[in-house]
């Protein structure tokens, strides 16, 4: 029985007639009902205001005015509350299609929360406090039924609907036939970080198949024990080592410099090599990889030698059948990096990359750290004989010419672009091909010289026997985006309608890539010169155009709109729409400012260190671009030393006593007008503020300039909350491998697994999953003792990429 002298009153407040037998249930159903649909809409409305204000989109003050109504209608029992509602969300519907047509990420956000506040008027006990009455059989009897429910499953199928329309459709196989190429390396091996001194990522090895690779099993998983030590200050430490394989033996580098030879067929540890690096002042802990130089075949003492190069600039030679120093390199086993390099606080540069190796010259840039002063350490790319230690020559991007030695006391160039990716080399020829950044610091260059600006942002083919430059070709003019290019360039031999070409591959950072005669420097598909935005912030220059290649497949990301702006919610995407309105955006190469801009692509690039795979053979090309716009700011001087903006200072997410509140990395830029703030375009919660998908695998053919096929790359399942495993194409770093089988291997997401696609045709044939973050390239081999063919990656994962940490070596192969 209801206790009608209870209810009644309450019933008469809410608009609902006395005799109507409002229950207890009925009365806080109504209350919770009110408030929460009058709490979200006024958050709308808040923001919607302030969206309006810069010229945004008026719908969140449209949407915040309905849902207050919405939720001032449900606190007096008013049945129009129901039509309010699916008026909303009808028009929410059709302005989302308006504005994103169907497609199924973009939709999400914008229809999601509205179709869970339907279900609200499903429930029985409200929908009777609603509608009462004979307008229980009407039309709002009808909708208090199915209404709710119904915009739910409209919802959901609009979505769903979306999505299965733009599921891969994989392309027609290619028909482009297996050349008659020579394989240029054994199947057997992997002796250099790509393979070869090409760089091409591509093994003869053929035993994998797309018929068989999804009966791939691990093998074997070898843990290295590497961890960030007490000793050390908060860092980044990622796992990003690409093993090289010898005979029957791996070779492979931690973040500490610690070398490890295992056997290839068991993963059991045959020998450990500790440098006690110091990494005490090295703010990102890293090493590739190392090298390998074959000697002569003598098989005396360290005929056969490791090389690699640590945090605090030393470069060992190390014995690939023993584990110990070559004691006929340097002083023995190792050669002092610092030399020549001026002044050098700890931690401003070191090697992160392995040197490439022709003949028995071992070439190496090294990493500096970004944005701390104009004034930091040179930026030299040097060459040391692999036998000896006996520096060859050196280069800066001051002189076109390489150096022997140096006069005593003297130094090289300081504050000059540097080099600290992976290079590569045309052995026939003699070329060192050089990926060149910029001029420290990245965000402010109008102090630099004409000569600074010279060979940044370059490839620098440098005659590998003395350093000098044979031809350069730059891909971002006067750059002021951290545009530096990061990849490995590749050496291809092209197959055209022309004849065939010696071309040279150079994926960037833009998302464009760069196909040139690898003799002359020269575009073999032409580059047009375009302009781009100007006005810079005083003190600064800018180039007014910017080089973009024709004809060839550019993965560089669309101009971003307001509408691309994403979010788990439409709360949160209605924040990104108001931090987009608010920072300068004026397409690619938007300068920096002190409202501060958007960046797409900027630091991290949609083509990083991971660079592409190219199978020679078939002439297919395996890309894994990203997509992620970053903000930045800059400062002006007086207030980021009111800050207290100092090298290695601040920070992540701090507020200072200037009142400054940044997310991201603040840096300094001593010695410039302006300190610079940097960090991704995420939302409050934390997800990406464009719509995905935010990475993509994909082939083009590089006969024809076409892509293949493209699809989005991972799923959000080591990231997202309650390990969801969104498919929505996600961030990765790393690369792929491609082989004669015709199945190309890529770990790089950011959820833990090893992929194998079908390169012809785009399908998954099989995933792995690994125990941490896949950051890093994975190799190939087979076995000269059984003939089985194994897939190797390193698993420790990225801190900055919040991917999961560990310290794993992870091996695959078929059955026995």
């Amino acid at each position: 029985m209801v206790d009608r002298s209870t209810t009644e009153g309450v019933g008469s407040w809410i608009g609902i007639a006395p005799g109507m037998g409002v229950t207890r249930r009925m009365r806080i159903l109504c209350w919770i009902g009110a408030g929460l649909f009058a709490a979200l809409g006024a958050v709308l409305l808040i923001g919607g205001v302030r969206l309006v204000a810069i010229g945004g989109s008026w719908y969140y003050l449209i949407a915040g005015l309905a849902l207050l109504a919405t939720g001032v209608l449900i606190a007096r029992g008013n049945r129009w509350a129901i039509f309010v509602h699916a008026g909303l969300t009808l028009a929410t519907i059709a302005w989302g299609l308006a504005e994103v047509g169907f497609d199924p990420w973009a939709l999400m956000p914008r229809v999601s929360v509205l179709a869970v506040l339907g279900l609200w008027f499903a429930i029985p006990a409200l929908r009777d406090a609603l509608v009462t009455g004979p307008d229980r059989s009407g039309v709002a009897g009808w909708i208090s039924r199915a209404g709710g429910a119904g915009l739910f499953v409209l919802c959901l199928l609009l979505v769903v609907g979306s999505y299965l329309g733009h599921r891969f459709q994989p392309a027609i196989k290619s028909t482009a036939p297996g050349s008659a190429v020579a394989p240029v390396t054994r199947d057997f091996d992997w002796p250099l970080y790509g393979n070869t001194a090409r760089g091409d990522r591509f093994s003869p090895a053929d035993r994998i198949t797309p018929q068989n690779a999804d009966r791939l099993t691990l093998a074997w998983t070898y843990r290295t024990g590497d961890r960030l030590r007490p000793s050390e200050p908060p860092k980044t430490m990622t796992f990003q080592s690409t093993p090289i394989k010898v005979g029957t033996a791996l070779f492979l580098c931690t973040a500490h410099n610690v070398v490890v030879s295992l056997d290839a067929d068991t993963g059991k540890e045959l020998w450990r090599f500790d440098p006690q690096a110091d990494t005490t002042n090295s703010m990102h802990l890293v090493c590739r990889g190392v090298s390998y130089d074959p000697g002569n075949g003598t098989r005396d003492f360290c005929d056969g030698r490791i090389l690699m190069a640590t945090v605090d600039n030393h470069l060992h030679a190390i014995d690939a059948t023993t584990g110990k120093h070559c004691t006929d390199f340097g002083s023995g086993g190792v050669v002092d990096l610092t030399a020549g390099m001026g002044a050098n606080l700890p931690g401003y540069f070191y090697t992160t990359s392995p040197p490439v190796v022709i003949g028995h010259t071992a070439v190496l840039g090294a990493f500096h750290m970004d944005n701390q002063s104009n004034n930091e350490p040179p930026g030299v790319v040097r060459a040391f004989d692999t036998r000896t230690g006996a520096l060859l020559w050196a280069w800066d991007v001051l002189q076109p010419h390489g150096i022997s030695s140096l006069a005593d006391g003297a130094t090289y160039p300081r504050d000059t672009a540097n080099a600290w990716t992976v290079f590569s080399a045309d052995i026939e020829h003699g070329l060192v091909f050089v990926p060149t950044g910029g001029p420290p610091p990245d965000y402010f260059g109008g102090m630099r010289t004409a000569a600074q600006d010279r060979y940044n942002n370059s490839v620098v083919a440098l005659d590998s026997r003395t350093g000098d430059v044979r031809w350069s070709f730059q891909t971002s003019h006067h750059d002021i985006w951290d545009l530096d290019n990061a990849s490995q360039p590749v050496v291809v031999d092209l197959d055209l309608p022309a004849g065939r070409r010696a071309a040279l591959i150079l994926p960037t950072k833009r998302g464009e890539i760069f196909v040139l005669d690898r003799l002359t420097g020269e575009p073999i598909f032409g580059v047009q010169e375009r302009a781009v935005p100007q006005n810079p912030v005083p003190g600064e220059r800018l180039s007014p155009t910017q080089p973009y290649p024709v004809g060839f497949p550019s993965f560089s990301p669309p101009h971003l709109t307001e509408a691309d702006m994403w979010g788990a919610t439409m709360f949160d995407q209605m924040l990104c729409r108001i931090e987009f309105r608010s920072r300068r955006y004026e397409g690619q190469f938007t300068p920096g400012s002190l409202q501060g801009s958007i960046g797409y692509p900027d630091i991290f690039g949609v083509f990083n260190w991971g660079s592409v795979a190219v199978d020679p053979e078939r002439e297919l090309m395996f890309v894994n671009p990203t997509w992620l716009p970053y903000l930045t700011k800059l400062i002006p001087r007086a207030q980021a030393d009111a800050a207290g903006i100092v090298p290695f200072g601040m920070k992540s997410g701090v507020s200072n006593p200037a009142g400054m509140h940044v997310s991201g990395y603040v840096y300094p830029q001593a010695g410039t007008p302006y300190a610079s703030m940097a960090g991704p375009f995420l939302s409050p919660l934390g997800f990406p503020c464009h719509r995905p998908p935010w990475g993509a695998v994909a082939v083009v053919d590089l006969r024809t300039q076409k892509i293949l096929w493209q699809r989005p790359f991972g799923t959000t399942r080591d990231v997202a909350p309650f390990g969801l495993a969104l498919p929505t194409g996600v961030f990765s770093l790393g690369s792929a491998v491609m082989t004669r089988g015709g199945v190309a291997f890529i770990g790089a997401a950011i959820d833990n697994y090893l992929r194998a696609y079908d390169v012809s045709t785009g399908q998954e044939l099989w995933k792995g999953r690994l125990p941490a973050g896949g950051q890093a390239t994975p190799m190939t081999y087979v076995s000269e003792r059984t003939g089985r063919q194994y897939v190797v990656i390193a698993s420790g994962g990225h801190g900055s990429m919040r991917t999961t940490p560990g310290d794993y070596v992870v091996a695959y192969a078929l059955p026995n």
